[in-house]
């Protein structure tokens, strides 16, 4: 019996993974068939076979891990500072009437706004160094955060706050205590909005900036009309983003275990 649930286990995990890796597989088997029956050129779509073999040949060289490490350092810095201002900015802004005063038209104007815009701005700014780089990051990933963090601190039960301040707790004591653990779960949306933005914004500005990284890489290949080098580079960014975003969802779901949404999924 135990046996058997056991394999029932096991298959119920395998079609899940298949669920969720069939579409993937799909473009995939799509994309190896096209290639090869020739419906267009080998240059405007090589083989994917032949991607993984350069991915697998940069890989063996030491080149795929020096491309991949700075676009992810870059990427997972300036979302880690821009996390971290942003939650602050937020919760000041929905604790403090001047503060939101002054950050709310700034936040208004700015969240809608095409950040990459101001990339030749960054560019005269701060020059062409890694600096720049993560901080244009920085400013694009920002708004998110600040707007997911005011919105959930903002709907913070105001009786729970009443009722820690008659019990004679500090603001301190609520803001850690009650507040930022009510707010959490609108926080961590917002980070996992901001995840994505940090690196598409990475790439781009290595793409117009130049140097080394994945947004680099692919404009030097292009340069070069190496279709190969282009197409990895699309395939090495897909799989970053993938394993950022996953990591992201299980740094969630630890972060909330004790909240309902996370007992919810764990039921189904």
């Amino acid at each position: 019996m135990g046996m058997r649930f056991e394999q029932d286990g096991i298959g119920a995990a395998a079609l899940r993974l298949l669920a969720g890796t069939g579409s993937v597989i799909a473009l995939l088997a799509a994309w190896e068939v096209l290639a090869r029956a020739g419906v267009v050129s080998e240059f405007l779509l090589p083989r994917f076979s032949d991607v993984v073999g350069r991915i697998w040949e940069d890989a063996l060289g030491g080149v795929l891990f020096v491309q991949i490490g700075l676009t992810v350092w870059r990427a997972v810095l300036g979302f880690a500072l821009a996390g971290l201002v942003g939650i602050v900015v937020g919760v000041v802004m929905a604790r403090n009437r001047g503060a939101n005063w002054f950050f709310d038209p700034i936040v208004s104007i700015g969240f809608p706004s095409p950040k990459i815009a101001f990339l030749p701005v960054f560019i005269l700014w701060f020059g062409l160094d890694d600096s720049s780089k993560v901080l244009m990051t920085v400013f694009a990933a920002v708004f998110p955060v600040i707007v997911a963090t005011a919105a959930g601190t903002e709907g913070v039960d105001k009786y729970l706050i009443w009722s820690a301040r008659n019990a004679g707790a500090s603001e301190r004591d609520i803001l850690h205590e009650i507040v930022l653990p009510a707010a959490l779960p609108q926080i961590m949306t917002g980070l996992q909005v901001a995840l994505p933005i940090s690196l598409i914004i990475t790439i781009v500005s290595e793409m117009v900036m130049g140097g080394e990284g994945l947004g680099g890489n692919m404009i030097q290949a292009g340069r070069f009309a190496d279709s190969l080098g282009v197409f990895a580079g699309i395939v090495q960014i897909a799989i970053a983003g993938y394993v950022l975003i996953k990591g992201m969802e299980i740094l969630r779901r630890r972060l909330l275990a004790w909240h309902q949404e996370t007992q919810q999924i764990s039921t189904f």
